[in-house]
């Protein structure tokens, strides 16, 4: 078979690939990630190459205009390579994996002044692994003990422990260990479901290098911190592009990829390479020994945590939507492909559903809605929206398939929320001129989920759009007609980092739309379901990426948010990640989730007779009933 070497710019990454390859298959092996909502069918539009040498041969398009036929423009998921190679990504379809940490701060953390920040809730202090040393007596005629019952006999001095087991590999090397070692060793102890495991037994004292990781594994977003288990200290934080968005944009689009050959190994192998990638890049910045890290904790939709383990997803898309498996067992870290200490744990936040993961149950968790005296709301705002309303006495909970646009994903000029991105934009109401700000203060490459949330309030209130989504503004050099409809240029070429206009038109206006509609109908049934009203409410909490730059006014104002006292809103960043940490450092957390995942009763939106209704009642700027929105008229 005819091989052909590929070269990426500006990386400069080669990969050899066979003929009739497609370039995003070629990318991705090259470890080049380029922008595929669709999963890699040819329709969204987003994995624009350029070909600057060789031959390829490309299925037809509409997507692809004349202007990009005379560049050399070409969709990488359906152009297939017959030649050696020379391939520019434009910087609209490179997917960037490494992003800054916005949203992702601590919960006891004040992001910003004038926002209600919740205070971090403290269990108590017991990591899921613990390192402990032993100064061991040395064996005698009078003391005959075996090499394991010694160290068993030594832990038991020290700690009130329940029954306590080890692995043959443990067992095999104790002999010589503990005399190289004068019987001054250090043990670390992992919970294994309901018994204590030694994971390790280390000559010397290393009780003070003791390191976990948690990770959020968001569709879009993997978000990871490390966490010394000794001294509770966050050390580095980091977020990332999941690799799996070349795969799809949402979880639907990645099961049925799943069902592909090799299709369930690329979306393994792609969120655990970016997991991996995380752990070596934080090791080094702090100088931890990957051999430290004996613990992982992850949060995640229930697709997400599938994927991750290898586990089949086919059934949470087929009615009636069934899970394999919500609740795990503790798993080895490696048998899931993530590289620490080749006996360190693996712990995955337990679910509800097919589409409340154990990002929702962490959530609450790190929330402290389980236990509120009131009624309270948690709301994330991500590609699966989850919302889960209640208090100290019943949990309930539902998901919005909201979609990736407040993710930056299905929209034209959308990105995530990293440099570059446009956060906060005011439209001048006589001239129409437009002011922006950009994460880092850069030159504008793209507009992020607040940004939009801002933009289509201010166009609201400016009259450039109307209570429909369609742009009224005539006659201006702003607005022009495109295939998408008509279109609004924020950000004229000149001035934007990627040469081009930066634009909203009035299909991203639609998704924009549809997404917030999904959310508020959400949470309006929820509330309806459980008998309740908006006012019954005493405190919503928003997590999610938009912590830092989110205006409540204008997400109010668009419908996104439902009409309330603004005192009642908290923000509380990524509430899964702070859940997954607080797991990582007490034992009594991680039980916790276990009960919170039991309590919480899930309602299956599409069953409800009311959904629809409500949801096509939302698809208005900010509702068809303006009176469940006084504060916005």
């Amino acid at each position: 078979m005819d091989k052909f070497k590929v070269t990426f710019l500006p990386d400069n990454k080669i990969v050899e690939v066979a003929k009739d390859t497609t370039i995003l298959s070629a990318a991705l092996s090259s470890g080049v990630c380029i922008k595929s909502d669709c999963g890699g069918d040819g329709v969204c539009g987003r994995c624009k190459v350029i070909v600057k040498k060789g031959r390829v041969l490309s299925q037809p398009s509409g997507l692809i205009s004349a202007e990009d036929r005379k560049h050399n423009v070409h969709l990488a998921c359906i152009t297939t390579i017959h030649s050696d190679l020379e391939i520019e990504i434009p910087l609209e379809s490179r997917l960037e994996l490494t992003l800054g940490t916005e949203g992702i701060y601590s919960v006891s953390e004040n992001v910003e002044s004038g926002k209600k920040i919740l205070s971090e809730i403290s269990f108590k202090y017991c990591p899921l692994s613990t390192k402990l040393y032993l100064e061991l007596p040395l064996p005698s005629l009078n003391d005959t003990a075996s090499d394991l019952d010694r160290i068993f006999r030594g832990i038991r001095k020290t700690q009130n422990l329940p029954f306590v087991q080890t692995g043959l590999s443990n067992i095999r090397q104790l002999g010589e260990l503990l005399r190289d070692s004068d019987w001054k060793v250090t043990v670390t102890l992992g919970k294994i479901n309901d018994t204590l495991e030694i994971i390790l037994v280390e000559p010397g004292d290393t009780s003070n290098r003791n390191f976990g990781i948690c990770f959020d594994i968001g569709t879009t977003t993997i978000s990871c911190q490390l966490v010394s288990l000794s001294s509770k200290k966050v050390l580095g934080t980091k977020a990332a592009y999941n690799k799996q968005a070349g795969f799809g944009s949402d979880v639907i689009t990645r099961i049925i990829y799943s069902r592909q050959e090799e299709g369930m190994e690329k979306l393994h192998s792609a969120v655990t390479e970016t997991m991996n990638q995380m752990i070596k890049e934080l090791t080094v910045e702090h100088r931890v020994d990957l051999n430290d890290i004996t613990c992982v904790v992850c949060a995640g939709n229930t697709t997400m945590i599938h994927l991750l383990l290898r586990v089949d997803p086919t059934y949470i898309k087929r009615e009636p939507y069934v899970s394999t498996a919500n609740f795990l067992p503790v798993l080895r870290a490696h048998e899931a492909g993530i590289i620490i200490n080749p006996r360190g744990l693996l712990f995955c936040v337990p679910g509800v559903s097919s589409y409340v993961g154990g990002d929702t149950t962490s959530g609450v968790l790190s929330s402290g809605l389980y236990k509120e005296e009131g009624l309270s709301l948690l709301i994330d705002i991500g590609t699966n929206g989850e919302i889960c309303l209640g208090s100290k006495d019943f949990l309930a909970a539902c998901a919005a398939s909201a979609g990736p646009a407040f993710e930056g994903s299905g929209v034209a000029c959308g990105m995530r929320a990293s440099t570059g991105a446009i956060q906060k934009v005011k439209i001048d109401a006589k001239s129409f001129s437009v002011t922006c700000s950009t994460i880092g203060d850069a030159r504008p490459c793209g507009i992020c989920g607040s940004g939009y949330i801002d933009l289509i309030a201010s166009m609201l209130e400016t009259g450039v759009i109307d209570r429909s989504g369609r742009i009224k503004l005539e006659n201006h050099m702003r607005v022009r007609d495109s295939e998408a409809g008509k279109e609004f240029v924020l950000i004229f070429k000149e001035d934007s980092a990627t040469s081009k206009d930066i634009v909203i038109n009035e299909a991203d206006i639609e998704n924009l739309k549809r997404a917030k509609a999904a959310i508020y109908s959400a949470v309006s049934v929820l509330i309806k379901r459980m008998n309740f009203e908006f006012n019954d409410v005493k405190k919503i909490f928003i997590a999610g990426g938009f912590g830092t730059s989110l205006d409540v006014d204008n997400a109010i104002k668009i419908g996104l948010l439902p009409d309330v006292k603004r005192e009642k809103i908290v923000f509380i960043g990524n509430s899964a990640l702070s859940g997954a940490r607080q797991m990582l450092l007490s034992i009594e957390a991680s039980k916790k989730t276990d009960e919170i995942a039991r309590k919480i009763t899930y309602f299956e939106l599409s069953a409800d007779p009311g959904y629809m209704d409500e949801y096509m009642s939302a698809l208005f700027f900010p509702h068809t009933d303006l009176n469940r929105f006084s504060s916005a008229k």
